[in-house]
């Protein structure tokens, strides 16, 4: 699967002018209908199932059975890097910015940035001053951490490198690499031991594949 924006960025992060969200979550909601005299505490209990309906659209993304290549250009903002962090490879233009940018906006991300960033990238200091701050960083900084594995020339060379990625994808066999992304995505949340145990079980299955054979045969 190909993700790509189609506009001058990627992802722009959060719809600040959505009255839809905000009204959910803004104290100073205070029309006179019924609505207005629930309490703050059964509020934020009824504004829940929107927040993991949320995360579930992404963990959707994470769940897909074949690997997710997402080309990023211009800017990767707040729920970019949510949606961004769910692909199995990530590249970007030189123009690129990313921004945590949630506590600038006065909310704590809450749909995996938290926690997969740290797991791509590791849970050290820059990590965190990029989450506590909310600044921007370059396409070069993405690359020097981990986030993404390489920078196009240009953004108009973006779709053409992740395409030439996805073509060395799908030229191996489609078990083998849905296996092999399977037992990644388990083994990244689990010890060794459990990881070997899932990857053995899974492959058990898959080494009946006739792929097998055939890929010693070319």
């Amino acid at each position: 699967v190909l993700l790509s924006g189609s506009g001058k960025g990627f992802c722009g992060g959060i719809d600040i002018t959505d009255e839809k969200f905000f009204s959910g979550i803004s104290p100073d909601n205070s029309s006179d209908d019924e609505e207005s005299s629930i309490d703050m505490a059964r509020k934020a209990l009824a504004f829940k199932p929107q927040i993991t309906e949320m995360q579930a659209a992404f963990t959707a993304l994470e769940e897909c059975p074949v690997p997710v290549v997402a080309a990023i250009h211009g800017a990767c903002v707040g729920a970019g890097i949510d949606m961004t962090c769910c692909a199995d490879v990530r590249i970007c233009s030189p123009n690129t910015v990313f921004s945590i940018r949630e506590a600038r906006l006065g909310l704590a991300a809450d749909v995996g940035t938290l926690q997969r960033f740290p797991k791509l990238v590791g849970f050290g200091s820059r990590v965190r001053e990029l989450c506590f701050t909310g600044e921007d960083f370059s396409s070069e900084d993405a690359l020097n951490i981990g986030f993404v594995s390489r920078i196009s020339k240009s953004e108009s060379q973006l779709l053409g490198e992740a395409n030439k990625i996805i073509s060395k994808i799908i030229a191996n066999s489609p078990v083998a690499v849905t296996v092999t992304k399977s037992s990644l995505n388990y083994s990244r949340d689990h010890t060794v031991r459990e990881g070997l145990d899932h990857v053995a079980l899974t492959n058990s299955a898959a080494l009946m594949s006739e792929d097998l054979v055939k890929s010693f045969m070319m």
